[in-house]
């Protein structure tokens, strides 16, 4: 009979119920993969070399402050704005690579509608001040779910592998190779993590639906420098 070796990964400890997380057991060097019934292949979002498959949020051309050098996208100079593709998604693998600057602060959004939607948050954990926000700290579920201390991320100026897996109700966030969120939408956990967010309050409040939606992927400006590379995405 084959047997795995098990690890427990570490638990993120905070008083605030939706700041913690337990990360389910996972074999050594084995990742969950999901099934895709329509037997779809990856699709590179950037194959073309340009950014004729993205556009800004009024659905022009992307500003001049993103660019595409040797398949690195690189968000600089003056706010350029948010960026999202042509083509819409529900339910996804999406996997890429990125890097932050210096007290820097970024994101990948999805099921989205305008610049509202779930995001694989991308920052500096040491120096920016969201750090504060166990929520707000890289590769967690913004707002909703923390991605624990013992994450394996690597430092400003070097290069991490992100994977988003978003399928039915669950949605999961892994960070070099390491599950570090999962949630299931519309459970009890999602609601009280979601009462907790700031997307039950104020302006947010009458996004009816908000986690369940198909839409654009869409690459934050958030006037900090940030480059990804390796953007491919399979419909599940």
């Amino acid at each position: 009979m084959n047997t795995s070796i098990i690890s427990l990964r570490g638990f993120l400890k905070s008083s605030a119920a939706c700041a913690a997380l337990t990360l389910l057991p996972i074999s050594i060097g084995q990742a969950v993969e999901p099934t895709s019934e329509s037997g779809n292949q990856s699709k590179d979002l950037f194959a073309s070399g340009d950014f004729s498959q993205w556009t800004n949020l009024k659905g022009q051309a992307v500003g001049d402050g993103w660019s595409i050098k040797d398949g690195v996208i690189h968000r600089s100079g003056k706010r350029p704005g948010d960026i999202i593709t042509r083509e819409h998604f529900e339910n996804f693998e999406l996997s890429f690579d990125w890097k932050i600057s210096e007290a820097g602060n970024s994101g990948v959004k999805y099921r989205t509608q305008g610049k509202l939607g779930l995001e694989y948050q991308i920052l500096d954990d040491d120096k920016h001040k969201d750090k504060q926000n166990p929520t707000h700290r890289a590769g967690s579920l913004y707002e909703l779910k923390a991605a624990p201390d013992s994450k394996p991320v690597n430092p400003v100026g070097q290069w991490n592998h992100a994977r988003i897996v978003v399928n039915g109700k669950t949605i999961q966030h892994w960070l070099n190779g390491e599950k570090v969120v999962e949630i299931e939408y519309g459970s009890d956990d999602w609601k009280q993590c979601f009462e907790k967010s700031k997307y039950s309050k104020g302006k947010y409040s009458k996004s009816e639906g908000f986690g369940s939606w198909s839409g654009p992927i869409l690459l934050q400006d958030h006037n900090d420098e940030v480059w990804f590379k390796n953007v491919q995405i399979r419909k599940l």
